[in-house]
């Protein structure tokens, strides 16, 4: 044992969080679905997003102005 060790601590946060893992194990695999949904997306199909490019009107420097 070391000379300077120091008794294990977790943090209240870290309890609460292992705690609630062990009481729902379901919890972290849905947590994954929701992000898929939110942020993988598909692949930009480089096509369109050129197409869309091109047909961009030019916005003229002050738009409030008649």
């Amino acid at each position: 044992m070391p000379i300077f060790s120091r008794p294990h601590y977790e943090s209240e946060a870290t309890q609460f969080l292992a705690d609630l893992k062990l009481a729902k194990p379901h919890l972290e695999q849905s947590q994954r679905e929701g992000r898929a949904k939110l942020w993988d997306k598909d692949p930009i199909d480089l096509d369109a997003f050129e197409r869309t490019q091109r047909a961009r009107v030019p916005q003229k420097p002050y738009v409030y102005q008649t």
